[in-house]
């Protein structure tokens, strides 16, 4: 490694989050899921509880910074995906800090089934690990992450949007999994039959409480449309999921919801960003249209391990 960058741990999400913040709040879009993430865990463990011990992973979720020579942190990465393979994320990292990471898990024996994030440190990451396992990198989706400093808000279509309320988990529980499978199924991919798993019953609730999580509703009461706009962090919402049953789309609802949902948001004062699937041209279309600019492309990579025979 370069003995100029040196990588520090935290297994909890506050210390990290004192180490990180002044490179979290200088790029906050770029770094809006480590921070975003970080901070609902810290409310979490706040409340007395940690969501964690039920994920039953074989590590213990981790965050890192990386300090350059003076001391002032770089980069971040955490591991906290409560879903197999456990994958970490990361914001641009060195790739001299991206091979020192994958050592240091390597080390204390801990295996890195994937890593997502900004390229191509996620990528360096991957293939460092996947080499000392003697295993092989899977380049599993590439994504793209948006900003809009403006917005082009479509005209309503029928109905309202209203927030979730805790009546509406169970729906809402079940187009969050809708919705992983079918945006495997519009980027052309296999879906993924458990990639939804790790959303809960209580996960939704929370995401309810929080006030994020908005329906739109038809004249005559039927719930057509999902869309999340997170709590800020360091000043940045981030939109998503964002889902419409098939026998509702083509009706300019996503379109209208986002947009309006995004103006709310900078009328608030808060910057808003959202993903997509670069291998899903509707969606890009759609956001490119209300005013949502490319950021940096990100990747997901899966690490695969060779069996014993």
């Amino acid at each position: 490694m370069d003995t100029d960058l040196t990588l520090e741990f935290f297994d909890t999400p506050q210390p990290f989050l004192d180490a990180a913040g002044e490179l979290l709040a200088a790029d906050p879009v770029l770094g809006s899921v480590i921070a975003s993430v970080s901070q609902r865990t810290a409310r979490e463990l706040a409340d007395g509880r940690d969501s964690w011990a039920e994920v039953d992973a074989p590590f213990q979720r981790w965050w890192v910074v990386v300090r350059d020579a003076s001391g002032e942190v770089v980069s971040a990465v955490m591991r906290t995906a409560p879903f197999k393979p456990y994958p970490s994320f990361s914001m641009p990292l060195p790739d001299p800090a991206a091979r020192a990471l994958a050592a240091a898990l390597h080390e204390r024996g801990e295996v890195l089934g994937g890593a997502n994030g900004a390229l191509p440190g996620a990528a360096v990451l991957a293939r460092s690990a996947a080499d000392l396992l003697g295993g092989e990198v899977v380049a599993d989706k590439a994504t793209r992450l948006w900003e809009a400093t403006s917005v082009d808000v479509p005209p309503a279509p029928e109905g309202r949007l209203r927030r979730a309320t805790e009546d509406d988990a169970a729906l809402v529980l079940a187009w969050f999994e809708a919705f992983h499978a079918e945006a495997d199924e519009q980027a052309g991919r296999e879906p993924d039959p458990a990639s939804g798993e790790h959303n809960t019953l209580d996960s939704v609730l929370v995401r309810i409480r929080e006030g994020v999580e908005w329906l739109w509703e038809l004249p005559d009461g039927t719930i057509a449309h999902l869309t999340g706009s997170g709590l800020p962090a360091y000043g940045v919402s981030r939109i998503g999921p964002v889902y419409t049953p098939k026998e509702f789309r083509g009706r300019g609802i996503a379109s209208y919801v986002v947009g309006e949902l995004t103006r709310r948001g900078l009328e608030a004062g808060h910057r808003m960003c959202l993903f997509t699937d670069r291998a899903n041209p509707t969606s890009n279309k759609i956001y490119a249209g209300l005013g949502y600019e490319p950021t940096v492309d990100m990747a997901e990579h899966l690490v695969t391990v060779p069996t014993t025979p």
